[in-house]
């Protein structure tokens, strides 16, 4: 360790204890400006590696499974399980950190950065979504970079990939110097009657054809081919079958992976957290866990944070899943349409630097599912009133709907209003704000700090 690592790390230690924030960030954010190749330096002496996640959406819940298969096995590692997944986030993690092996959630945007400085031994792809394209650019842009840094890659990666995304399925093609490794969906028994509005990988990436579905899980994601120039969805060697979705308990599938197959039995609902799971299964595989390993440590995950979170607040349970996108949002409203109604909702939608400004999207999300099994719904955050109105042009009853910017007013404002359990779907610094009050009005722990 430097002399630049032993301040930083004390500047972050000082940090939290004054309750200031930015311990996650501000450390590597100075160690980068003092020593620009820290996170290359600091990544080496992982004595196993590392391991990167990236995604749209699910990188955070897909590296909390995969860190909770490899603790299972006695694997010591260093993540940045805080959230923060930039370069910055990813060095504060390997200043604080004792670990073997490194296991990261990365921004999308800066992948490729991250992968050249550490040479990871998995990188892991979940998905491409429409997100923030303030921030990002279009979908294209960024597979095209991905595709760039696995032609680019070294000869000892392995590269995990969604079989069922065009976009993040191709980034194997032609394939990179390491080995590649597919997972995805079989059961067509679980696609949509129809393609949904928000979808955004339409044509082929190798000659712009329109693509054809076969059936279509989420978005995008589904059994595709090129109908011009025969590209088509890989075979995946991870693959989920006999899909059973249970609500808000969880859901049931039966795993395959070519030597072994098992029942997975995920106490945490969604078909796209079954994605989640095959991804973090697959790579797992890739690190040479086997599968009952795999399924053994997934069935007692706990939620991520904001990711299905559970509360208890006056007698009435409060679940909390993160919406800031229009696929990631439709998935969050399928899994409350399997909830018996009537639906009590307490929605915040914010538009600050973190959850992008342009919070157009929501008119992309399919609200109109739920139409008809709201009970009462209490709109918050500072763009309540438009999300009122998009629920309204929705077919929701405008009767059940309140409105109330302030994040704590309207929570307890909700809590009164439900009849039975209150589902919160906050944006992503809504989330934070919803966090920070239940914690400092009911003294309950911070999910950092528990």
């Amino acid at each position: 360790m430097t002399a630049f690592d032993t301040i930083v790390r004390g500047v972050g230690t000082l940090s939290r204890l004054t309750g200031r924030g930015g311990g996650t960030t501000l450390p590597g954010r100075l160690l980068l400006k003092l020593d620009p190749g820290a996170l290359s330096r600091l990544g080496s002496g992982l004595t196993d590696g590392s391991v990167l996640v990236s995604a749209t959406n699910g990188k955070t819940t897909t590296s909390a499974m995969l860190a909770a298969i490899l603790n299972s096995q006695g694997e010591s590692l260093v993540a940045n399980s805080a959230g923060s997944n930039m370069p910055w986030g990813i060095t504060t993690a390997l200043v604080d950190g004792t670990g073997s092996l490194g296991l990261f959630e990365v921004d999308e945007a800066w992948l490729p950065d991250v992968a050249a400085a550490l040479d990871p031994k998995v990188i892991l792809l979940g998905n491409l979504f429409r997100d923030q394209l303030d921030r990002y650019g279009e979908t294209e842009t960024l597979a095209s970079r991905w595709r760039e840094t696995a032609n680019s890659s070294g000869a000892g990666t392995t590269w995990v990939l969604n079989a069922d995304d065009p976009l993040v399925s191709e980034v194997g093609r032609p394939e990179p110097r390491g080995e590649v490794l597919y997972f995805g969906i079989e059961d067509l028994a679980v696609a949509l009657p129809e393609a949904p509005h928000a979808r955004d990988a339409k044509h082929c990436r190798e000659c712009g054809a329109t693509l054809e579905f076969a059936g279509i899980f989420s978005g995008h994601l589904g059994h595709w081919s090129c109908p011009d120039c025969g590209s088509s969805r890989p075979l995946p060697a991870i693959r989920a079958t006999d899909i059973q979705l249970e609500g808000m308990s969880g859901l049931r599938a039966r795993i395959e992976t070519g030597f072994e197959e098992g029942l997975l039995v995920l106490p945490i609902p969604g078909l796209y957290n079954l994605y989640n799971a095959l991804g973090a299964i697959a790579a797992a595989t890739a690190l040479g866990v086997g599968l009952s390993d795999c399924l053994e440590a997934l069935s007692e995950m706990d939620a991520v944070f904001g990711r299905v979170e559970r509360f208890r607040l006056e007698g009435r349970d409060l679940s909390v899943l993160l919406i800031k996108n229009p696929v990631g949002t439709n998935e969050v409203l399928r899994t409350l349409g399997l909830e018996d109604p009537p639906l009590d909702l307490w929605i915040c939608l914010n538009d600050r630097i973190a959850d992008g400004r342009d919070v157009s999207w929501i008119w992309d999300a399919d609200f109109e599912v739920l139409a008809e099994r709201v009970g009462s719904v209490t709109c918050a955050g500072t763009r309540a009133s438009e999300m009122a109105l998009r629920l309204k042009y929705a077919g929701w009853d405008a009767s059940r709907i309140q409105v109330e910017g302030n994040v704590g007013a309207s929570l307890e404002s909700a809590l009164e209003r439900c009849s039975g359990s209150l589902f919160a779907l906050p944006t992503y610094t809504a989330l934070l704000e919803l966090e920070n009050y239940i914690s400092t009005s009911r003294g309950l722990e911070r999910y950092w700090e528990r």
